[in-house]
């Protein structure tokens, strides 16, 4: 059987088999009426997922296992990538990289496995994956299993630092991509394949695009007006992850102080910090970016973490405009012996679904000076499956209803579920896509479900079957009904193959 196609004309978007609409998605639900944002609080596992082995003092990883990297849900286990700090020759000194490898069975409890790829201080017994370059780090991993091709199936982009001056440095601090047969083996593509300041957050493939999301700084960052910015994100694509364009998208931004003489990355304000960490779910993208609170010393700046969504993999936006949705002090660096550091929260490709749960894989960097201080470890935080943020009743008010964005439905039967809390006090109505509703699925015809609360509650129409919308183009209306002490919180539709 074909794949069905869910369109959204107004967005320029389409997705097969299944469409989420998420309640945070301004775009996809673009009309309410006394209905607001109540956006959730992940809940942080107390203890960290990956840390240092400072039993080793050899180890690549013995300062620092840095999540600017990827964790993936792949043949049968969770694998991830990240990159290692390890001591230099001096105390003072440290090894930023190399790339690393670990698995798991549970996504909990990780092992290093020896692969035995790469002399380090000596020893092959390590994890090291073995990429060219005298500093490798931030690797961003996707599996593309579009790629006929079973040698460039796993595709990586990783921080590389060219010996190129640009711009008064004598350093490129830039991308290189790599592709594997299996995520272990890596071959490297060209050394430059963009000639830009790149530290990336994220790398993903999005409406047949290669999409790098991340930050440029200081003279490679300038603000709409032209003058110099702080560390700002953007995106860099790809048609075929083979050629770069040299142009690079404004994807999301802090506002610059209003006084160019008093921007910059050393400027103290906050600034966006390696750009948006991004997962793709279907239709519409959520991720996360650090909220870089810069400060004229360095080692006073902390980060958290905001929220934010898209529908085309390039503009970003926030829900609720500068809302932290994980602070650093809910999810600390484990602490020095006698000392005290701020905490930068780290985010990359590190958001995915497993089961009914949204896990959100996430760095801390203990930010002090270069020594055995310096410290940082991968962190998990965890929400009930899509549950970022919900719509609700405004506070004294009884009821209240959000409409949709018009979607063109595929040919052939399809289904419509809701997750939510209170989700009998809900009732759906399709209207045509200027709002005039239908009278077989509206009023007392309107959908409703038999659960009461749940990730996929499943919505009937008594008197009308979905099939005879085939082709149609339509929008959804869905109303929240407050009664007694229920107060239904509304997170996400979704609209699926029947």
């Amino acid at each position: 059987m074909a794949a069905q196609e869910f369109n959204f004309p107004k967005l320029g978007t389409q997705v097969q088999d299944r469409a989420t609409l998420l309640a945070i998605d301004d775009y996809s639900l673009p009309l309410m009426h006394d209905l607001c944002y109540f956006l959730s609080k992940p809940r942080v596992h107390p203890q960290p997922v990956l840390v240092p082995r400072r039993d080793n003092r050899k180890a690549p990883d013995f300062l620092g296992t840095h999540f600017y990297g990827t964790v993936l849900q792949d043949e049968g286990k969770f694998r991830m990538w990240y990159y290692a700090v390890g001591l230099g020759e001096t105390p003072a000194e440290i090894l930023e990289g190399p790339v690393c490898y670990a698995e798991s069975d549970d996504g909990m409890q990780w092992t290093r496995p020896s692969l035995g790829r790469t002399l380090y201080k000596g020893d092959r017994d390590n994890n090291v994956l073995g990429l060219p370059g005298d500093r490798t780090d931030g690797p961003n991993v996707i599996k593309d299993e579009d790629d006929p091709d079973p040698m460039r199936q796993y595709k990586m982009v990783y921080e590389y630092h060219a010996p190129i001056p640009r711009k008064g440095r004598p350093r490129l601090s830039t991308i290189r991509t790599a592709t594997s047969p299996d995520g272990i083996a890596w071959e490297v593509g060209p050394e430059v394949p963009i000639d830009d300041f790149i530290e990336q957050a994220s790398f993903y493939k999005y409406d047949g695009l290669y999409i790098i999301n991340g930050q440029s700084v200081g003279p490679f960052s300038r603000s709409e007006d032209g003058n110099m910015a702080g560390r700002q994100g953007y995106v860099w694509i790809s048609p075929d992850f083979n050629t770069w364009l040299p142009e690079k998208g404004m994807s999301f931004l802090l506002p610059e102080n209003p006084d160019p003489a008093n921007r910059g990355s050393k400027k103290a304000y906050d600034q966006v910090h390696l750009g948006t960490g991004a997962a793709i779910l279907g239709n519409v993208l959520v991720g996360l970016y650090s909220i870089w609170h810069q400060k004229e010393n360095f080692h006073e700046i902390s980060g958290d973490l905001g929220l934010v969504v898209s529908n085309d993999g390039i503009h970003f936006r926030e829900p609720v405009k500068s809302f932290v949705y994980l602070w650093h002090h809910e999810s600390p660096a484990t602490p020095a012996p006698g000392a005290s550091y701020p905490t930068v929260l780290c985010q990359s490709n590190g958001i995915l679904n497993v089961g009914d749960e949204t896990r959100i894989y996430h760095g801390r960097w203990r930010n002090a000076r270069y020594s055995e201080d310096y410290y940082a470890e991968i962190a998990l935080a965890t929400l009930p499956r899509d549950r970022w943020g919900a719509v609700g009743i405004f506070p004294g008010e009884g009821k209240g209803s959000v409409w949709s964005t018009p979607i063109k439905l595929p040919q052939g039967d399809w289904e419509l579920s809701l997750n939510g809390d209170g989700a009998r006090g809900m009732r759906v109505e399709i209207g045509d896509e200027r709002f005039n509703l239908l009278p077989q699925f509206s009023g007392e015809h309107a959908g409703t479900t038999a659960a009461a609360s749940g990730l996929d509650c499943p919505v009937h129409w008594a008197q009308a079957n979905l099939a005879s919308l085939a082709g149609r183009t339509v929008r959804l209306k869905c109303h929240l009904d407050r009664a007694g002490d229920a107060d239904p919180r509304l997170y996400a539709l979704y609209l699926k193959e029947g």
